[in-house]
């Protein structure tokens, strides 16, 4: 066979070779979309599922759209125990406070979105100081209590905070139920000492207003 009766052959063959190097990305291209598809659909399952997400079971909460989970008076769990020293040094149990509804707050100073909504921690607290509401938060990871009394002062904090630097408080709520999991998080007890709400995430005066307002209504 002559050079070039062979040339068109191997003409014809250079097109294969290039579309086999070509086409195996893509596949590998497909097969990550599909597979980070199917993480982001088991995400949106957790996060959406309301009644199942925080444990196992029936947990018995209902998150909104606004991030706010909540749980209907009948269905709620005790706190745990919270008690230990403030930031004063001072003996502080969140259970003589019931008969109140009780705000917690989890902060740290060295967290920026604490920092975001201290001011208007400070000023919710001040407004309803007289309607039967105690805050009170839960200063963590911490290694001492010079930053985190600078922070109250700096922010004008009119309620006292346990100091928990190692998150022992925070491991004291059960599995499945509506436990503080991130710094910031803000749980508002009835005044039976139950948990009723909580949020994961800063809070602006509008929407702990909103999450606070419904317990306190409650007779």
């Amino acid at each position: 066979m002559s050079a070039a009766s062979r040339a068109p052959q191997r003409s014809n063959r250079a097109p294969q070779s290039s579309h086999r190097a070509t086409s195996a990305p893509r596949v590998r291209r497909r097969a990550a979309l599909a597979a980070g598809a199917a993480a982001a659909a088991l995400l949106v399952t957790a996060c959406g599922s309301g009644g199942t997400s925080g444990g196992g079971g029936n947990t018995n909460f209902v998150t909104g759209t606004d991030g706010i989970s909540t749980v209907a008076e009948g269905k709620r769990v005790a706190a745990p125990d919270l008690s230990g020293e403030t930031l004063e040094g001072k003996r502080l149990d969140v259970a003589d406070y019931r008969g109140k509804v009780v705000v917690l707050n989890v902060w740290g100073s060295w967290c920026n979105p604490c920092r975001a909504e201290a001011k208007h921690f400070a000023k919710v607290a001040g407004d309803y100081a007289d309607k039967d509401v105690q805050f009170v938060g839960i200063n963590t990871r911490d290694g001492s209590t010079t930053p985190a009394l600078a922070f109250e002062k700096d922010f004008g904090i009119p309620y006292p905070s346990l100091y928990d630097p190692t998150g022992k408080l925070m491991l004291r709520f059960e599995k499945g139920t509506l436990n503080p999991q991130a710094v910031p998080s803000t749980l508002v007890l009835d005044r039976e000492g139950k948990v009723a709400a909580r949020s994961l995430a800063a809070l602006d005066e509008e929407r702990l207003r909103k999450m606070l307002e419904p317990v306190v209504a409650e007779k």
